[in-house]
């Protein structure tokens, strides 16, 4: 099974208690208000080293802020206590650029919170791998061409970078298997013109340095983004280079290639309302403001209050989030969301609970 991570799919499967409560109580303010997300992406800060051509947040400017240390590990325990089980460190810039990221890993796993990263890993090194690796459930990083020009070219940097995270890489590989830990190592590829050619180049470097998986996963314009270079591209024209990639798998290598994520972008909606938000996740920025949507950053709509000013609990059952979610259920329209947004899987399972087909007892 070269997806056996569910990546090109979701795992909202795996908390039917969660959903039992939404499904009896997302109408119900009172109770709706108390259904806590499962996972939470967190922007620690907000300068980047890289200004990748793809960027979906480089409307947001890459702010050289950071969260505080000591508000974010205060609020993180209390999120755990309140039933959020995982988080992403990722968002508007490097989240390995933040300084405190490792002991606010440490808080995490002592908490009970399962925690992961999103990098494009150059900040790695040996001071800091030890603490990444150690709590950290998986890493994905992104590298996005199989050559150091054409790396240096999307990534709009130095093109020995590119041997830096390769190097990198070699590093994580090594020390995970000296120390015993179970942090699962992939790459993802946006696929892009500038680098279909170099997707199997890529594959086979990274099967040889020995991490777990690679992604490649197709360009989803953001509908605030400043760049507009890709938002255009015919993915008939490219997917075939998934038979290419195919004989990738195996040896305790997968190859993801998000063919269903591609296919979605040629078919109608199977879902009319977004359900997901703002029950299942959410997302906190640099400044400590608090969204339901990672898609809506900067729209006063959707976020909830601020961390620097208030508990997760009262900004979770707040009065911004009831109104949202009025929003949501009544007033959204998807033809204004981000095509393929991480929350697409999710949202098709949810409405198909919602409004099953016939024969549904037929198991």
């Amino acid at each position: 099974m070269s997806d056996k991570f569910r990546i090109d799919s979701h795992k909202l499967i795996y908390h039917p208690e969660r959903v039992a409560d939404w499904q009896t109580n997302h109408e119900n303010w009172e109770k709706a208000k108390l259904i806590y997300p499962i996972y939470v992406e967190i922007s620690p800060f907000g300068a980047c080293n890289h200004r990748c051509t793809f960027c979906a947040v480089d409307y947001i400017g890459y702010k050289n802020i950071a969260l505080d240390p000591e508000i974010l590990k205060t609020r993180l325990k209390e999120m755990a206590k309140l039933g959020v089980k995982s988080v992403m460190f990722a968002g508007e810039g490097e989240p390995t650029l933040y300084k405190a990221l490792p002991e606010v890993l440490d808080v995490c796993s002592k908490a009970g919170i399962d925690t992961s990263l999103t990098t494009n890993m150059v900040p790695f090194n040996s001071k800091n791998i030890d603490s990444f690796l150690r709590n950290c459930s998986w890493i994905k990083t992104s590298i996005n061409a199989g050559t150091a020009k054409t790396y240096s070219e999307i990534h709009r940097t130095r093109e020995k970078d590119f041997d830096l995270v390769l190097e990198n890489f070699r590093l994580a590989v090594k020390t995970r298997k000296e120390k015993g830990y179970n942090c699962t190592l992939g790459g993802q590829m946006i696929l892009l013109p500038d680098n279909v050619d170099e997707a199997v180049t890529l594959g086979k470097e990274l099967k040889n340095i020995g991490i777990d998986y690679l992604v490649i996963k197709p360009y989803s314009q953001h509908m605030y983004s400043e760049t507009r270079k890709y938002e255009n591209i015919d993915y008939k024209k490219m997917i075939e280079v998934e038979n290419e990639l195919k004989p990738l798998n195996g040896d305790g290598f997968s190859l993801v290639f998000r063919s269903q994520t591609i296919q979605n972008l040629f078919e109608e909606g199977k879902y009319e309302r977004c359900q997901s938000t703002p029950f299942f996740w959410g997302y906190i920025m640099t400044d400590g403001s608090v969204y339901g949507c990672s898609a809506y950053l900067g729209d006063d709509r959707f976020t909830y209050g601020n961390i620097n000013d208030s508990t997760f609990q009262e900004i979770w059952e707040s009065e911004k989030r009831k109104e949202n979610m009025k929003f949501v259920q009544n007033e959204l329209d998807l033809k204004n969301c981000r095509d393929n947004c991480r929350m697409n899987a999710v949202n098709q399972y949810l409405w198909e609970l919602k409004n099953p087909s016939k024969h549904v007892n037929f198991i």
